[in-house]
C-alpha cells in the first residue's frame, strides 16, 4: 500500500519543480491512491494560506481562481476514485505519532504533521509513502517504509 504525504498532493495538483514525477507516478498507477482527512486538511489549508499570502504580497502565493480551481480538481478526484480517504482511528494514529517523536524528534526536528503523516501511513500499513520533503522521507525510512518519487 501506498500513502502520500501534502508535497505529494501539492506537486500533483498544482505545477511546481516535482510535478512531472508527481503526475507521472499518478499515470502509472492503478487503483485509487489512498489519503487521510488529515492530509486533506493540510492541503486545503496550505492553499488557503497561500491565498492570503498573495493578498499580502502579489510575488508570493498564488490567486484565490487558482486556489479555487485546484480545489475543484481535488473534489473531482476524490468523487471520481483518483483519491480515496480511508478511515483511520485517530487514537491509535496519535498512539503511534508519540512514539516516533519521542524516538526521533530530538534528534531529527520533525514537524508535528510530517510525524502524524507518517504515522497515518503506518497505522494502515503502507510500505510506500511518497513525499518531496527529505526530512518526511528520513521519517518514513526510518520505519521501514520505501520512499518513493
Amino acid at each position: 500500500m501506498t500513502f502520500p504525504d501534502t508535497s505529494f498532493l501539492c506537486s500533483l495538483y498544482r505545477r511546481q519543480v516535482h510535478s512531472p514525477r508527481a503526475i507521472a507516478f499518478m499515470t502509472q498507477r492503478s487503483g485509487p491512491l489512498p489519503v487521510s482527512s488529515l492530509l486533506l486538511l493540510e492541503f486545503r489549508q496550505s492553499l488557503r494560506l497561500q491565498v492570503r499570502l498573495h493578498t499580502k504580497d502579489k510575488t508570493k502565493g498564488f490567486t484565490k481562481s487558482e486556489a479555487t480551481q485546484v480545489l475543484r480538481d481535488l473534489q473531482s478526484d476524490l468523487r471520481t476514485k483518483v483519491l480515496e480517504v480511508l478511515p483511520v482511528d485517530w487514537s491509535a494514529v496519535h498512539q503511534t505519532a508519540e512514539e516516533l517523536s519521542e524516538r526521533y524528534t530530538e534528534t531529527k526536528g520533525h514537524r508535528l504533521a510530517d510525524i502524524l503523516h507518517v504515522a497515518t501511513a503506518l497505522h494502515l500499513g503502507a510500505d510506500e509513502f511518497l513525499t518531496f520533503d527529505a526530512n518526511q522521507k528520513t521519517l518514513a525510512e526510518a520505519e521501514g517504509m520505501l520512499v518513493k518519487v
